[in-house]
Formats: structure tokens, C-alpha cells, sequence
């Protein structure tokens, strides 16, 4: 926007803007509003300056079809209105399909691929990958095949995503586990978008993402280590995780917590002390018999393991918020490149890049840096010359970041 300010100084413009300058320097001296609560998993685990076109804020467009893994969703199909069992909305529809997990240049997606490369590494290619499985699952595939207790709390609609009586947006990966076993897979990881009704904050989010890990032992594989079954799945399951985090987290000191989860038996959480302070990194544990006997798998032992990529990725790349994650906003994504874990994000303002274009007559006298030394002045370093916006002739343009 250029404004025709008459015979009136660069100062004096200055003093007319600098009520929506301060505002935007308290907001850029303060990057991140976010809180420190904890990101919780279930399963294993306005502005007075103008916003230009690009970074407009409000609803975006929903696609009313989608195919994901060979399976097409509708809008109407996922959303019904006059459905009292349905209760997804628009937005919760709106993130399916996005598969974060699935971009290479992405923190979840170049989380997903170091994991990925760990266990190719230390498993020659054994662990076949599921990243592209539609997240419409039955009640059953979502809660039965995976012992989830008939009066547990997750069954709720208050805390999942129905879209009718009998089928949800799951909940977890673990949700294919089952059809997977009975396929034969014996070695396999499941990424996968998972949904769940909860508030929204800096840690919560009620779309995110989840990695499942189970391998299968046959008695060839434990009888000659002189184990039983049970011992002999939780040694290894203990040592693969441990190699896991140091692969993600460098060399730091772990520790294994006794817990209870419906589909594993004995159960663990693996914490690592980083940054000062213990933290979760997954849940896991030796494989409910009673799911193995479910699937054709009677003489098997295996192990289970899942994982929040969002809690991980917050803390390796130090993203305060887990809602950035969803942003399309380069100032976010073009930080981020394939294979580079750990990269720390650079915080920058809640708001939207600004565009200003003043116009003002000069004198004889005017030269280009008493202009930048009254806005310095005010602002500080804050505030720096584009270099590929300045106009022709009498004219200067800035970009502020604020």
C-alpha cells in the first residue's frame, strides 16, 4: 500500500506508525506464547498491521474427495450431520490426506525415515514399512484386536472419532496390527496420522502421528538361547530400543519403567535422561498371547513397540508448539531439509511477514541512511533493509519482520 504523506519527514511519519511498530516488536520479542505442559499419548506412549493475500488467515478449502492407499473417501462419507453416531467435523476431515509423516522435508517426515534407517541398519532390510494405510478402521480392528478393555475410557465419544457405531478414525497404528499378523508379516512398522477429541494447546493436538514396531520370533530364534520366550523377546526388544535412542538422541542414560497397556504383557516405557530432566520416548512390551493366538500365530513369541512423532520431533528440532507442525508457512517449512534430524527451529513472529510501501517528498538534503538512522532509532536491529525490496527513484521500501 503506498501512502502520499506530502512535505512531512521521515520522522514524522515514523511517530505515526510506531503505536503498530511497538505492537509488532512486543510481538516479535516474544516469538512463542507456548506453554510447557507435558504432550500426552494414549497409546504406547488480531493484528493492527495488514496481512497481504498470501498469508491470509481463516477457513482454507476442503477437498471433497480423497484416495488414500487405494481406498477413496468422500467429504459425506467421514462427515455426517444428520448421523447422531457421527461425530467428526469439517477441520478434523480437513487433516486427512496431509500425511506430514509422508514428506521428506518435513520434521515428521525426517523423523519417520532416521527411524526408518536405524532399523534397516540393524535389521538388513527386515522390517517391511506401512506408511499409506487409510485411517478408517472398524471398531473392532480399533479397540477388540487389541484387548481394549469393552468400559475403557478411549471408547468413548467424547474421546474418539466415530463415523458411525461401527467404524472410527483410529485411534492408533495399532489399529492394523492384526490384519498384518494375518497377513504374515513378522517384521513391520506402521506410520500413520491418529486421531483423538482432546483440547487443543502448545502439546495437544487432536490429529497426530504414530509409529507401531513388532517383530515376531519363532522357538528356532529362543530355544537355543537357553530363555524362555517371554525373557528372550523382552531382552531384545530392550536392546533394539536402546539403539534406537541413542541413534535419535546421541549417548545418553536410559532407564526401563514397569507399565500396563491392554495389548502387551510384562509392559515398559523406555525414559532417557535429556536436557536436564528424565523423559518418555515410547511404550512397549512383549505381545499379548491371546492377539498372537487370534491371527494364526500359535507358536510365536513377539515383541510391540509405539512412539508419538510429534513428541519426539518437538524435542529434536525444538519446536515449541505441536500446531506448527501443521503450517504451510515457508518461514517454517524451508527450514527444514531431508535427512537433516535435529535441525533447531528458528522462532518467528505469530504474525504474518508485513509489506508496507511509504511515499514521501524529500529535500535536497535527504540521503538514504538518515532515514535508516531514525528507524533504527525506534526499532533497534530488528528492523533490516530487504534487499530485494527497494524501488526506483525517490522511493525505498522495507520489510519488517514483525
Amino acid at each position: 500500500m503506498a501512502t502520499g504523506i506530502g512535505r512531512q519527514t521521515p520522522c514524522a511519519l515514523l511517530l505515526r506508525t510506531r503505536p503498530a511498530l511497538n505492537h509488532a516488536l512486543t510481538s516479535l520479542a516474544n516469538p512463542s506464547l507456548f506453554s510447557a505442559r507435558r504432550l500426552f499419548s494414549l497409546s504406547f506412549s488480531s493484528s493492527s498491521l495488514a496481512t497481504n493475500k498470501q498469508h491470509k488467515r481463516g477457513p482454507q478449502p476442503i477437498l471433497s474427495l480423497l484416495e488414500i492407499g487405494g481406498v477413496k473417501i468422500g467429504k459425506d462419507d467421514v462427515v455426517r450431520e444428520n448421523d447422531p453416531t457421527n461425530n467428526v467435523t469439517d477441520s478434523i476431515f480437513s487433516k486427512i490426506g496431509l500425511q506430514l509423516h509422508r514428506r521428506d522435508n518435513h520434521p515428521i517426515g525426517i523423523l519417520k525415515n532416521a527411524i526408518y534407517d536405524y532399523f534397516d541398519a540393524n535389521y538388513g532390510g527386515k522390517f517391511i514399512k506401512f506408511d499409506d494405510i487409510c485411517p478408517l478402521v472398524s471398531v473392532k480392528e480399533n479397540f477388540d484386536d487389541v484387548l481394549v478393555p469393552a468400559n475403557h475410557v478411549s471408547r468413548s465419544y467424547n474421546d474418539t472419532y466415530y463415523v458411525d457405531a461401527q467404524t472410527v478414525l483410529r485411534c492408533h497404528t495399532s489399529a492394523h496390527q492384526a490384519e498384518l499378523l494375518r497377513r504374515g508379516h513378522s517384521h513391520f512398522l506402521v506410520t500413520g496420522d491418529v486421531y483423538r477429541r482432546d483440547s487443543i494447546d502448545s502439546t495437544h493436538y487432536p490429529v497426530f502421528h504414530q509409529m507401531e514396531g513388532v517383530r515376531v520370533f519363532s522357538p528356532a530364534e529362543w530355544i537355543p538361547s537357553g530363555l524362555d520366550a517371554t525373557s528372550y523377546a523382552a531382552t531384545d526388544l530392550k536392546k533394539s530400543l536402546e539403539g534406537l535412542a541413542r541413534r535419535l538422541f546421541g549417548a545418553v542414560e536410559m532407564r526401563w519403567v514397569d507399565t500396563y497397556f491392554p495389548f502387551t504383557n510384562p509392559s515398559f516405557e523406555l525414559e532417557i535422561y535429556f536436557q536436564e530432566k528424565w523423559m518418555e520416548v515410547l511404550g512397549c512390551g512383549v505381545t499379548e498371547q491371546e492377539i498372537l493366538r487370534r491371527n494364526g500365530r500359535l507358536d510365536n513369541i513377539a515383541w510391540a513397540f509405539g512412539l508419538g512423532l510429534e513428541r519426539l520431533a518437538m524435542v529434536l528440532f525444538e519446536i515449541p508448539d505441536i500446531r506448527l507442525f501443521w503450517l504451510t508457512d515457508k518461514r517454517f517449512t524451508s527450514q527444514f531439509s531431508g535427512g537433516q534430524l535435529g535441525v533447531k527451529f528458528n522462532p518467528f513472529s505469530k504474525f504474518p511477514p508485513c509489506y508496507k510501501d511509504m511515499s514521501f517528498w524529500i529535500n535536497d538534503s535527504f540521503t538514504e541512511n538518515n532515514l535508516c538512522e531514525v528507524v533504527r532509532g525506534i526499532a533497534g536491529d530488528l528492523v533490516e533493509e530487504h534487499p530485494h525490496m527497494r524501488s526506483v527513484g525517490e522511493s525505498r521500501s522495507f520489510k519488517r519482520y514483525v
